[in-house]
């Protein structure tokens, strides 16, 4: 059954200068967003404010969920080499502050790409005028995690995507949901500011979304991000319910009292959405006050 979208659900009609700007940017330079590939709903206010998330190592995830609309199969083909360079030109011609690079996972290189992303954040930190620089990575951990966090990131995000019992049904069945919780343990352990998400509405109970908090803030994670599943096609998971604001906001206080330094939680909130930038810059400019992250190079 497809349910119709509530009206807290509407978003704007992508325009204006700036979008138009950034569309144009990543276009000439030859490359993915995940903002275009997994359909997000905020594209049009964060490509109206410089803001746009950098999908690399191509377009097809050798793996593939029920829930994602990124195109899915064989990758084909070795990473691009200039790629990392053409995100930092990019990124530079929109003149943004705060650069989020992501990617599909790609089971087919021997690092699993981990490379392509370190390379890109060198490339982002080389710019004149670099923006802080967010990576959400697949399930990385040893030596490939390694990679990732050396290149000195200031926030790591991995997403656990769904709490604990969906994980099996709705993630492919490479991932983990325990093995998500040790990247980003490893990652915290290693003194990263790190960022998880979960996806609601796709038939959890509220018990089961404060475990994951649980879960979640014993891994060490400070940026929790709470946002409704949005079906992209008929072909993927239906949507189970679709949770009001007022929801949304309950769920976001109980993460404050577990102890995130700072929830994002709404219908439209995703991953990379920007409500998080503000409290990262101020966290990169006043560690005490939760913790060391990433050490900031350039």
């Amino acid at each position: 059954m497809v349910r119709q979208k509530p009206p807290w659900l509407k978003v704007s009609v992508p325009g204006g200068a700036r979008y138009h700007r950034v569309r144009r940017a990543v276009a000439d330079h030859g490359l993915h967003t995940v903002c275009a590939e997994a359909r997000c709903p905020n594209t049009a206010e964060c490509w109206g404010s410089g803001t746009a998330t950098f999908l690399i190592l191509g377009d097809r995830c050798t793996r593939g969920c029920r829930f994602c609309a990124v195109g899915r199969g064989p990758a084909g083909g070795p990473p691009d080499p200039d790629e990392p360079a053409r995100v930092a030109r990019s990124a530079a011609r929109m003149g943004l502050d705060h650069v989020v690079v992501t990617s599909v996972t790609r089971d087919d290189l021997p690092d699993g790409g981990a490379g392509a992303f370190a390379e890109t954040i060198r490339q982002v930190r080389g710019l004149e005028r670099w923006p802080r620089v967010e990576v959400l990575t697949p399930d990385y951990r040893g030596a490939a995690l390694d990679t990732v966090l050396e290149a000195g990131p200031d926030v790591f995000a991995h997403n656990v995507e769904v709490v604990e019992r969906l994980t099996p049904r709705l993630r492919h069945p490479r991932f983990s949901y325990r093995r998500s919780l040790a990247v980003l343990a490893e990652a915290a352990g290693q003194g990263a500011l790190t960022k998880s998400s979960i996806m609601l509405g796709v038939g959890e109970d509220r018990d089961e979304v404060l475990a994951a908090m649980d879960d979640l803030r014993e891994a060490g994670v400070e940026i929790l991000v709470l946002g409704q599943y949005l079906q992209p096609t008929r072909d993927h998971e239906p949507v189970a319910q679709y949770l009001p604001p007022d929801a949304f906001a309950d769920l976001a206080e109980a993460g404050r009292e577990r102890g995130f330094g700072f929830v994002a939680a709404g219908p439209l909130v995703r991953t990379s959405y920007r409500a998080a930038e503000a409290y990262v810059a101020r966290r990169l400019a006043h560690p005490a006050e939760g913790g060391e992250p990433c050490a900031r190079s350039g």
